[in-house]
């Protein structure tokens, strides 16, 4: 089905209410044929990953799951749209189906849930105020600051593993969100001296706030979809969709729309 096509499906399931409810129990029979309707979850306020436009739900990985999911017998029925700390839980219990959410692939969610083949590689980025009297270089440096993150995320990671429990800060020294839009207001709003956050969201909000990339910490860390642990089937499929949509330039082209990437 052309992209075009896909957008103004998508845009007619928001309409009856797929953004925000499921169309269907997830996991259900659909009624055309053999092919499966899923329900996707997300964390929107993760630019350009996930986001709200005009009440749209928009971003690199809305369309790239939709993309994949139409290489593949399964049918898309909506999205719902969570905390990111409730997405495995609404996974697990079988809320979702699949999450696309910008989830760094790793050994403690693996015990909880499956993944797909990664699908993008990123780092951390350090942000501050633009202009400000602060400017860290290093994880050193933050010594004495407030840091600010999204809960569930790597960079609340990097804070716990690697400033708190190295005693580079206190644990009080920490303000965790529930995203990252009311972060990045907290630290233009002083009450944070920095955040961390994964590069590519990191310049999605530099390019229209006052903030600022003080350095890149390096994670080397892969997003990939989670999926139920023991789904192989549906694990199978959507690695294949991956595939797809790399093979057909799909996968390109919406890497330079959202990322200015070629």
């Amino acid at each position: 089905m052309p992209r075009e096509a896909r957008v103004d499906r998508r845009r007619y399931l928001q309409a009856i209410g797929g953004t925000v409810a499921t169309l269907s129990v997830a996991g259900c029979q659909s009624g055309s044929g053999d092919s499966q309707t899923l329900t996707a979850g997300t964390a929107p306020g993760f630019p350009p990953f996930e986001m709200k436009q005009d009440g749209e739900l928009v971003g690199f990985d809305v369309e790239l799951l939709e993309a994949v999911i139409e290489a593949t017998e399964y049918e898309l029925g909506g999205w719902e749209e969570l905390e990111f700390k409730s997405l495995i839980p609404a996974l697990n219990n079988g809320n979702v189906d699949v999450v696309a959410a910008g989830m760094t692939i790793n050994d403690d969610r693996k015990e909880a849930i499956d993944f797909s083949d990664p699908y993008y590689s990123s780092n951390q980025a350090v942000v501050v105020r633009e202009n400000g009297s602060f400017s860290p270089s290093s994880l050193n440096d933050l010594s004495g600051a407030t840091v600010g993150a999204q809960k569930g995320t790597t960079g609340e990671s990097v804070i716990t593993d690697q400033l708190i429990e190295a005693g580079t800060i206190e644990e009080s020294q920490y303000n965790a969100y529930g995203n990252y839009v009311l972060a990045v207001e907290d630290l233009l709003n002083e009450n944070v001296d920095v955040i961390i956050i994964d590069v590519p969201v990191a310049n999605s909000f530099v390019a229209d706030r006052s903030i600022e990339s003080a350095f890149v910490h390096e994670t080397g860390e892969q997003f990939g979809f989670g999926i139920q642990s023991g789904n192989d089937e549906l694990t199978g499929a959507l690695n294949s969709g991956l595939t797809t949509v790399e093979d057909d330039g799909t996968y390109r082209d919406l890497t330079e729309k959202w990322f200015g990437q070629k």
